[in-house]
């Protein structure tokens, strides 16, 4: 029964409801493969295994009743970034590495009420800062994936790099991520797997530990486009506890699977070729602009003049929002705590032990960007190119109706090649962080290989809260490339 893991979350949920094989055995199929695959450093806190055995035992009473809902017995996985009630949410630190939320996150608590069993908390940069998920104070992950020349663990990407591991190595049917700059479409194209990040607002941020609370945005990771569309429609919708969660209507997305895009407009824009590009990278964006060609779609150049100033401002907002948000974590009210009688040397040596190097750096440069004399020169500024970079994709979005691009400009890269300069490492996010400044959807869906035989993803962009169109354009994608999901051997 192992077997059940490789299947898809429709396939699975097909399954149940038709009684092909029960929820007792695939909650057996997946913690079969977690023994396995411990390697992969996927997971921090795994729910324990007889909690799971009776989940499912519960789903099966139901699904035998006829009581099934939307999702269940499915087996998911959650980013450590969302509290979880009883269940230890850590955001990848040690600041937080005892925390257990009383309470539950809106998405996740919609998910349980589907019916959806949660497997575990899956390993994250810390506090979702990073791009190769080494960040995380409980250790790097590992993709399943390996280049066909050597044997070298790649990196799965960051943020949500232990989501995208889980997926892709078949530890779960879906899991959730967080996008902040990237962090859902990145290390879906690393790990060949299908990350939605949707429209700022789409989905409720209650819950969610913050990063950057202008730019965050909480999606699925999955191994179909048709599964992220299922596990969207479930997690999306207006949340009273979250000011910035949009009072819009949620469409029925898996309608969309399959739906033709004869007519549409497709916009390429010139300043997404950016140097370093890998050559295979830019011929699968060649490739990907002839499939929805023949599918009847119209190309259409666009430019986004903005482009090269994105990457800049965004790491001025997210560092300056990240300074902000984290600076709850003073040693006093909860988190790590260091024992003193002194109050300065409690807060300073509380947060010099919970945070890490990357996180110190962050809140460094933050706090610089919004101190007196340094405020308006680069935190206004950066806000005023982000109104340039929103303003020039709905611009775009006056002719055409959804943009392609690349998802990344490489493939993943080993975990000993790392780039040791910060900077170096923050370009892994060129082509994503404009999506997040503009607030807009996205979709990476895997697209292609490199010649080492690694993934690469395609990136679709829609106007706001025309998640519709990315799924019936990225069905598209899906169905010309016949992507070689990764299996063992």
């Amino acid at each position: 029964m192992t077997e059940l893991a490789y299947q898809s979350l429709a396939a699975l949920r097909q399954g149940l409801c038709q009684r092909t094989f029960s929820a007792r055995e695939i909650m057996q199929a997946f913690q079969t493969r977690h023994i396995t695959h411990h390697s992969l450093n996927a997971f921090i806190t795994a729910c324990p295994d007889a909690a799971l055995q009776v989940a499912a035992d519960d789903a099966d009473a139901r699904l035998a009743k006829g009581h099934a809902r939307t999702l269940e017995g499915i087996p998911l996985a959650i980013k450590d970034v969302f509290c979880t009630r009883n269940i230890r949410t850590t955001a990848g630190s040690n600041m937080l590495k005892t925390f257990v939320p009383p309470y539950e996150s809106t998405i996740t608590q919609k998910l349980r009420d589907s019916g959806a069993i949660f497997l575990g908390k899956t390993n994250m940069d810390e506090f979702a800062m990073g791009s190769s998920n080494t960040t995380s104070a409980f250790g790097r992950v590992v993709n399943p994936w390996k280049r066909a020349n050597d044997d070298k663990p790649l990196t799965p990407g960051g943020s949500s790099g232990g989501s995208a591991a889980a997926v892709a190595a078949h530890l779960c049917a879906g899991a959730l991520g967080t996008d902040t700059g990237g962090s859902i479409r990145q290390p879906a194209a690393f790990c060949g797997i299908t990350g939605i990040k949707p429209t700022y607002g789409r989905c409720s941020r209650f819950g969610v530990i913050a990063l950057a609370s202008s730019l965050d945005q909480a999606g699925p990771m999955t191994k179909t486009v048709r599964d992220a569309a299922i596990l969207l429609e479930i997690i999306s919708g207006n949340d009273p506890q979250d000011s910035t969660s949009a009072n819009i209507e949620v469409p029925h997305f898996e309608a969309e699977i399959g739906a033709s895009i004869k007519g549409l407009r497709i916009g390429i824009p010139q300043e997404y070729q950016i140097d370093g590009m890998a050559t295979e990278l830019r011929e699968l964006w060649h490739t990907g602009t002839q499939w929805l060609q023949d599918a009847g779609a119209e190309i259409v150049p666009v430019s986004l003049p903005s482009t090269s100033y994105a990457l800049p401002a965004y790491y001025i907002i997210n560092p300056a929002e990240a300074s902000s948000n984290l600076s709850r974590y003073d040693g006093v009210r909860f988190a790590h705590r260091v024992t003193t009688n002194d109050l300065w040397e409690l807060y300073e040596k509380s947060r010099a032990e919970g945070f890490g190097p990357e996180v110190k750096r962050r809140i460094l440069i933050g706090t610089y960007v919004l101190s007196a004399g340094y405020f308006e020169a680069y935190y206004v500024k950066a806000r005023k190119v982000q109104e340039l970079i929103r303003q020039e994709f709905l611009d775009a979005f006056k002719s055409v109706d959804v943009l392609l691009t690349p998802t990344a400009p490489t493939g993943a890269f080993a975990l000993d090649e790392e780039p040791k300069d910060p900077i170096t490492m923050y370009l892994n996010d060129v082509l994503t962080v404009t999506v997040n400044l503009a607030g807009l959807p996205a979709i990476s869906v895997p697209a292609g290989l490199t010649k080492e035989q690694t993934p690469l993803g395609l990136q679709l962009i829609a106007p706001h809260f025309r998640e519709d169109l990315l799924f019936r354009t990225a069905t598209v994608i899906e169905s010309c490339a016949c992507f070689p999901y990764w299996k063992e051997g």
